[in-house]
């Protein structure tokens, strides 16, 4: 039989959470019409005790770095129209697919609801409790600025193929959800859709994340110098913006007022950062680019 859909999960060295992740899928996949690919990037650890406990899970190895890359493999090893793309280390809630199937048939696109939980004892950390209060506001994301992360997203096979793969070293999911919105194709969000992702638990996993956040954004805005100067605006406003949104931490009711302190540290140390990266980026020397480079978005042809 024909699979109605295909869930695609990008795995690079996380296997405690992969496996977590697949604890809560898997039950769900049983008598269902639907494919499951978790796709690695060419781990170095031990994948044995993965095999172990799902003998019967299709794995594939995309040796391309980049959980872009790995998504995109998993489109092109699949046959199902619909496609639901999780992130190897959120949890989807007991009825996921079951909404991810409801859902499907509400927008071209659509973005599910994240939440946050912390993989250690309470109190929490500064980073934990800067994520509990800023982390994956996906509501925000789709109905302000225009994207879901592919950590919870839902499309069709024929909206990927017109929109094109995801590109591997910008923020891929905004670039690929802006690519599709402006191709006439629907964004719309889920609240039922319900995945929970853990929290960054230490500063050094948090400037990780921030730093290659910055610097796929900065891929995404242009390397012209109209663009370059609107990255330069956008970098002096992070002491700015700090200011704003510790009021955000101060009134946070899931924090206590050490946690809050915490937070506090941490924003305008993660923002102060983030200006010195974004004004260094902005100053860079720009690359050369081959001409007709990039990707330009199609039109929507055949929408269902």
């Amino acid at each position: 039989m024909f699979p109605q859909f295909a869930v695609i999960i990008p795995h690079y060295n996380d296997l405690d959470r992969l496996m977590r992740c697949l604890a809560a899928l898997v039950p769900q996949m049983a008598g269902q019409n639907g494919e499951l690919v978790v796709v690695d990037n060419n781990s170095t650890i031990d994948l044995a005790p993965l095999y172990a406990a799902y003998p019967d899970l299709r794995l594939i190895v995309e040796e391309k770095p980049g959980a872009a890359e790995a998504r995109n493999r998993g489109v092109a090893e699949t046959t199902a129209p619909l496609l639901f793309f999780l992130d190897c280390d959120c949890v989807p809630q007991p009825d996921w697919l079951q909404q991810a199937l409801a859902a499907s048939a509400s927008g071209d696109v659509v973005g599910g609801r994240i939440t946050v939980f912390d993989e250690t004892p309470a109190p929490r950390s500064g980073a934990e409790s800067f994520e509990a209060v800023f982390a994956f506001d996906n509501r925000a994301y789709v109905t302000r600025k225009g994207f879901s992360v592919t950590a919870n997203l839902l499309t069709r096979r024929d909206v990927f193929t017109a929109t094109g793969p995801l590109v591997a070293g910008l923020s891929e999911d905004l670039d690929w959800c802006h690519r599709a919105t402006a191709a006439g194709y629907s964004l719309v969000y889920a609240e039922g859709l319900h995945v929970a992702h853990p929290t960054r638990s230490d500063w050094a996993a948090l400037a990780k994340k921030w730093r290659r956040l910055t610097d796929e954004g900065f891929g995404v805005n242009g390397n012209t110098p109209g663009a370059r100067l609107k990255w330069g605006l956008r970098a002096l406003l992070m002491g700015p913006s700090a200011l704003v949104h510790s009021l955000r931490v101060l009134r946070a009711p899931q924090l206590t007022p050490q946690e809050r302190g915490r937070a506090l540290w941490i924003l305008w140390r993660l923002r102060l950062m983030r200006m010195i990266w974004m004004v260094k980026q902005t100053l860079s020397v720009a690359p050369k680019t081959e001409p007709n480079a990039g990707f330009s978005a199609p039109s929507a042809k055949g929408r269902g």
